[in-house]
């Protein structure tokens, strides 16, 4: 078959290119990059490029024998910087690339498509012709009411993983699980573990592994290293018909430096800001965003855009909010210039996240924008017309930060530490929060969780699971990172499987049998995430306790009938006739205790009904005679009826 060229058409009307460089057009995807077209009675692909300081851009590719002149595409008469033509007889799957001689010293570059929907596996690095039509959705029902499992009054307890190395084949060169066998495996491990959602670290296409899908190249294309795009599309779908929510990782932030991707796209800083001191990241090694530049805000917002829309994408947690919102992040004094008002804020990142999240919730309004944010800025989660940036939650890293140190302190020694157990509730309610246990915190020789608890196996045990169970009864929706769940020793390693061998060990099975059972707790008990944004939903019984670790609080609903009375001994001595102060009378169940012999505990708990006495305690005026088991977390509830 010829593969001639032929220019009379585009798919770009003046609306879209006014769109494009307004900075507000948020489906650059159907118009840029390669698509599929019948023109004149003959089928083959039409490719559009921007790159506005090129000289001449061709597209060599597997249909030319990657022959540099054979295609070369035609620029648009107008100011856009878009270059583009029809090949006839290109097919569905055929590589290709960007052969661009730039304006500026003849630089020549050849470049991955910034729109391509597929690209080779890597370390290959050319992009694939490819429609992502021929999928048939069948999460309607999903789709539909989906609003109900991401809002504020909803619960959410996510799973977070690293598709490459969740699961490994060991016996076949320790490969990685593919999106198909994931759709099979993981959805059978979630459902076990009663998640509401999951979420994936980048699946964006990225070159070095060991970057973990955070150093991205192309933002339309679902990385090859597990399957076709209509396979990751069919592990979504399939989640979705088992009522299973996906957020995907999304790194709007920084680029990699590789050159066949985005950074000097056309010999000239097209993608990345011109300054260094604003557009390269010292800390990461990589280029930042020009934020400032129209086109590129389409660029992400269109990104962001197609996820949501082709891939079903149930929310979007964006990375690294913080690096992009102040401009001094990770530079020392000299390495940085202050904004035109002699500030810090990056005004046209902010700016930029605004309109970034304006665009997908007004597309979306029951998705969920998640934001990686670990500094005070306020009102993340605030509408923009007030002034926030739009996000509908952040991560609660100053509880994350805080929780583990406390933690991570010997039992005698916590006493002098309470502010760090009790100082998170003076603000959650001030953002939308998620409690974050992530990846961030298992890696660069943090340890593991389990190896942040102080004492023997078994007190470490007790701790972690004091710990979750804290978790799960704190204001803000919950994120457990991979491997959490089993206690792993190991830090987490990108290039090998979790240590599943593990749950040979009571110990750990049993651990992993108590966050199944939080997780469905979780989901039947609405006080505990009902008002997670609201001072109604919390109140303290005991906060001073100091002396003995201790912490009582409950959580409430909107029927005082479901308020959890949840009661934290994390000092390593029995609590025998203990009394917490209830504001009713009749009987009260243990319905939860992290030292139950279920999970390998010691098995001291309060079995029978309690009966509340008519004593005044915590200010309250009836009063339960509890055992408080020791690194312990206990929940009641009042029996009614």
């Amino acid at each position: 078959m010829s593969h001639s060229m032929l220019y009379e058409v585009s798919t770009l009307s003046e609306m879209d290119i006014y769109l494009f460089k307004q900075g507000s057009h948020a489906k650059l995807y159907e118009k840029l990059g390669a698509h599929k077209m019948v023109l004149q009675m003959k089928q083959g692909v039409h490719f559009a490029v921007w790159a506005p300081n090129a000289q001449t851009v061709s597209v060599r590719g597997d249909f030319n024998a990657y022959d540099a002149l054979t295609h070369p595409l035609k620029q648009r008469e107008d100011d856009s910087g878009i270059w583009e033509g029809f090949i006839e007889g290109v097919q569905v799957g055929l590589t290709y690339k960007y052969h661009i001689v730039s304006n500026y010293h003849g630089i020549v570059h050849d470049k991955s498509d910034p729109f391509a929907f597929y690209s080779e596996a890597a370390p290959k690095s050319a992009s694939r012709v490819w429609s992502l039509e021929s999928y048939g959705w069948q999460d309607a029902a999903w789709m539909k009411k989906r609003h109900q499992h991401n809002a504020h009054d909803a619960p959410v307890s996510v799973y977070e993983m690293h598709l490459g190395s969740w699961k490994r084949k060991v016996e076949e060169n320790n490969r990685s699980l593919s999106y198909s066998e994931l759709a099979v495996e993981l959805l059978a491990y979630l459902k076990m573990m009663n998640y509401t959602h999951v979420e994936f670290m980048p699946l964006t296409e990225y070159p070095f592994d060991g970057s973990w899908g955070y150093q991205v190249v192309g933002y339309f294309s679902a990385t090859a290293r597990f399957g076709e795009p209509e396979a990751l599309m069919y592990l979504i779908d399939i989640l979705h018909q088992n009522n299973i929510g996906v957020i995907m990782d999304w790194v709007p932030s920084h680029f990699a430096v590789d050159m066949h991707g985005l950074v000097n796209f056309d010999g000239t800083a097209l993608y990345e800001h011109a300054d260094p001191q604003r557009g390269f990241h010292p800390e990461w090694g990589s280029f930042i965003f020009n934020y400032g530049r129209n086109e590129v805000r389409s660029f992400l917002i269109s990104s962001a855009m197609f996820w949501l829309e082709k891939y079903h994408v149930d929310g979007i947690r964006v990375d690294a909010v913080a690096s992009m919102l102040y401009l001094n992040y990770a530079r020392k004094d000299g390495e940085w210039t202050p904004n035109i008002y002699g500030g810090d804020e990056n005004l046209e990142a902010v700016a930029f996240l605004r309109k970034l999240n304006e665009s997908v919730y007004a597309a979306f309004p029951d998705i969920m924008m998640i934001a990686e944010e670990s500094t005070a800025w306020p009102m993340v989660t605030r509408p923009t017309s007030v002034g926030g940036l739009g996000f509908g939650f952040k991560w609660n890293m100053g509880w994350m930060h805080d929780t583990l140190k406390y933690m991570s302190y010997d039992p005698i020694d916590r006493q002098h530490h309470q502010q760090q157990l009790t100082f998170s509730l003076w603000y959650a309610f001030d953002e939308q929060f998620m409690l974050p246990l992530s990846h961030d915190e298992v890696v660069h020789m943090k340890g593991s969780l389990i190896n942040k608890m102080p004492g023997d196996t078994k007190q470490k045990f007790a701790n972690l699971r004091a710990m979750y169970a804290y978790m799960m009864a704190h204001p803000g929706k919950k994120l457990l990172f991979m491997g959490g769940e089993i206690a792993q020793y190991a830090e987490w390693n990108f290039e090998k499987s979790l240590d599943w061998h593990l749950l040979d060990d009571p110990l750990h099975a049993n651990l992993q049998t108590m966050l199944s059972d939080l997780n469905a707790l979780y989901r039947t008990e609405r006080a505990l995430y009902l008002y997670d944004d609201k001072h109604a939903g919390y109140e303290w019984i005991d906060n001073t306790d100091a002396a003995h670790n201790i912490i009582s609080f409950m959580r409430k609903s909107d029927d005082a009938d479901e308020t959890v009375y949840v009661v934290c001994n994390f000092a390593d001595k029995t609590r025998a006739s203990y009394l917490l102060g209830v504001p009713y009378e009749g009987n009260y169940v243990e319905i939860f205790n992290s030292q139950s012999t279920r999970y390998e505990g010691w098995n001291i708990s309060n079995s029978t009904p309690l009966k509340a006495q008519k004593v005044v305690t915590h200010g309250r005026d009836y009063s339960l005679e509890l055992t408080l088991p020791p690194l312990g977390v206990i929940y009641l509830k009042r029996v009614v009826g």
